[in-house]
């Protein structure tokens, strides 16, 4: 299949008026000429950045260690170090996308740029923040990203009114959506009082999508009904389309009438956390159920990628009937216990958390990099040799816990999966999310040590997990009354082993100051929770399937 920009899946989303946006930004992509490979050859016509975008840059190849050790030497401070690495990428990108910017005549050719997420609670602050980049990064194609928090929206009503455009990001619900679009027409309306000229500003409204699925599915899976179970999957899509409805019902208000004739620009709707999460969906659903004109959808490589081989697009844009099934869908949620509302702000409160959390790690990562004591050199070849052979055996120590980590995780969604009992279900689910989030972390690390993933070895792992099922138990194609006994003591020793790979680097971190203390801490901290989890999980699977009646009974 072709990838050129005349044909091909990301060619046909395009010419549907989609603007297909990349939700990656690094160093290696700008100075490799992967982005301009990128814009002419899959459709790319902008990007967007969070803190765990850059948190990743910087653990990949070592184009930022000549800047970090000038910031060092000049006596930078980590927040302004983070400040300058982060604004040279995004204005470096915003000049390879220019021309995309003046052949679309401002609508495309973006780079979003996010303010200190541990601002989302001082509008004052995050204006104040927003400001300082726009003018540091000094292109008119720069993205302002500010979180729709409640504070944040008076933070982006004062810097619209300033001309600075804005990507409003971390949204969730409908009732927040509207009231970032009020935002929006009041910061225009005060730009427009000002004397600017509104046709300079522009902005695009970022409406999370896969999050929703996964924490609806969660919760659906703890009620554990065939009803609740049939509903799985379709919440996030229902919710975007809503939220396009929103966005369409604004735009016929008087309100917005006179601030279009005025000249003001659309505030698009772009589908962000496009990435599928469920291995059970297909990995373009949130690209293919969501194409509508005038829209954007900012994809993560994966993701970019698997639509460019095998997107598909719809044979209508939603129509009237789409959005009510839409809204049935949620009203359906409600009536088998799942509060929506408190799906959305559970959502955006741990969206705000991972933002602060991957600020954290890169704001460690660069102080590691900026405070790292220059390499002595060697020369004994005997020593030299001696840590050559200790870097193969930690790789591959690693290796070996990531390929474990991989077949781990497929077998604590299995028996989430096989759970009756609706409690154990969403304890395993809970899990499994964790496990999941660790096995990210390990990777991380492991680029942070500059040790490579061996996608072999995570296949053998995922394999060996997939093997594990036919272990003679008496049901080689149904599970067994001591599978859930045997699935238990399987993830408990599993997770044990992990907590021993963190006791590892732990120790080692007191002399590798590439490896933070503290999230080892927290890493082995949560691997003792989850092994009294599954300790009690083990000990009611016995009690259930192994003892004799009269001993369950005394």
């Amino acid at each position: 299949m072709s990838d050129s920009t005349e044909s091909g899946p990301l060619a046909a989303l395009s010419a549907a008026e989609v603007s297909v946006w990349l939700d990656d930004l690094s160093r290696e992509l700008l100075s490799g000429g992967e982005l301009e490979k990128l814009i002419t050859e899959k459709n790319v016509v902008g990007v967007t950045t969070n803190p765990t975008i850059f948190a990743s840059a910087l653990s990949k190849g070592d184009r930022y260690n000549e800047q970090l050790r000038r910031l060092s030497d000049t006596g930078s401070s980590i927040d302004d170090a983070v400040f300058a690495l982060t604004t040279d990428d995004v204005r470096d990108g915003c000049d390879v996308l220019g021309p995309v910017y003046e052949r679309t005549g401002g609508i495309d050719g973006r780079v979003s740029l996010e303010v200190d997420p541990r601002l989302a609670q001082d509008a004052d602050a995050t204006a104040a923040l927003a400001r300082k980049l726009w003018e540091t990064v000094d292109r008119p194609n720069l993205f302002i990203k500010i979180p729709a928090t409640r504070k944040g929206l008076a933070a982006i009503t004062a810097v619209i009114a300033e001309g600075i455009s804005v990507n409003v990001t971390l949204i969730f619900s409908l009732e927040r959506y509207r009231d970032v679009m009020d935002a929006y027409q009041s910061g225009l309306e005060q730009a427009q009082a000002a004397g600017r000229d509104l046709a300079d500003i522009h902005s695009v409204a970022s409406f999370f999508v896969s999050r929703v699925d996964s924490e609806v599915d969660r919760r659906l899976n703890a009620i554990g009904t065939n009803e609740a179970q049939v509903l799985k999957g379709k919440a996030a899509v229902a919710n975007a389309r809503l939220a396009y409805q929103a966005h369409e019902q604004a735009l016929v208000e008087p309100r917005w009438q006179r601030l279009t004739a005025a000249g003001a620009r659309v505030q698009r709707p772009l589908w962000a956390s496009t990435g599928v999460k469920n291995p059970d969906y297909p990995d373009t659903m949130y690209v293919s159920e969501l194409v509508i004109a005038g829209t954007v959808n900012t994809m993560p490589a994966t993701t970019l990628a698997a639509f460019a081989d095998h997107g598909t697009l719809p044979a209508h844009a939603p129509t009237a009937e789409d959005f009510a099934a839409a809204g049935a869908h949620l009203e359906s949620l409600q009536s088998v216990g799942v509060d929506f509302t408190d799906v959305t702000d559970t959502l955006e409160h741990e969206g705000l958390g991972k933002f602060e959390d991957s600020w954290s790690q890169l704001g460690e990562s660069v102080q590691r990099k900026m405070h790292a004591a220059p390499g002595k050199p060697h020369h004994d070849s005997e020593s030299r040799d001696g840590e050559s052979e200790s870097a193969d055996l930690l790789a591959t120590y690693l290796n070996d816990h990531f390929a474990g980590a991989t077949g781990g995780l497929e077998l604590f969604r299995r028996a989430a999966a096989a759970r009756t009992d609706s409690q154990q279900a969403a304890a395993l689910a809970d899990l499994a999310r964790q496990v999941e989030e660790d096995r990210d972390e390990l990777a991380r690390i492991m680029n942070d040590l500059g040790v490579s993933t061996s996608q072999p070895k995570a296949a053998l792992g995922w394999l060996a997990e997939k093997a594990g099922r036919l272990k003679p138990n008496g049901h080689l194609l149904s599970r067994s009354p001591r599978s859930d006994v045997v699935e238990a003591e399987s993830m408990l020793v599993g997770v044990l082993g992990k907590a021993a790979c963190w006791r590892t680097l732990r120790a080692l971190a007191d002399s590798d100051d590439r490896l933070s203390k503290k999230t080892l801490d927290t890493l082995l901290e949560r691997a003792e929770q989850q092994s009294a989890t599954l300790e009690e999980l083990c000990s009611e699977a016995v009690a259930r399937t192994v003892l004799p009646r009269s001993a369950r009974t005394r």
